[in-house]
């Protein structure tokens, strides 16, 4: 299947700011749900943000005010830009598709990951 391909990770400050970019080609044809999602050293994958095909939006407690997610389906891509970094934001963060047009955090119903693009928040 195809896979999504992320870009924009990087190292930065903490209270500084990183965009990533993920493109995922024609995995929407279902009105799929996208979606961001995070794993920390030790931790378990998290979803961080989702947006459907008509562009509603879902954020987790811990980043909202802080992340926005968007969309630019012409170019079949999905962004998060992320503000207000701190170190608890150091994670591998993946982008995901689903096949339901829902957006949930369950991550039995992203069935096609990127491989991640990491990003380093520094104090």
């Amino acid at each position: 299947q195809a896979q999504p391909v992320e870009s924009g990770g990087g190292s930065v400050q903490s209270g500084g700011s990183l965009r990533l970019s993920c493109v995922y080609s024609e995995m929407r044809s279902r009105g799929r749900c996208m979606g961001w999602f995070r794993q920390a050293p030790g931790k378990e994958r998290e979803g961080v943000a989702a947006i459907d095909s008509s562009g509603h939006t879902r954020y987790a407690e811990s980043v909202k005010g802080r992340f926005t997610i968007s969309q630019d389906i012409a170019k079949n891509t999905v962004n998060v830009q992320m503000n207000s970094l701190n170190p608890e934001d150091t994670a591998m963060y993946y982008c995901a598709a689903s096949n339901d047009y829902y957006c949930s955090f369950l991550l039995h119903q992203f069935p096609y990951w990127g491989q991640g693009t990491q990003v380093t928040v520094s104090s």
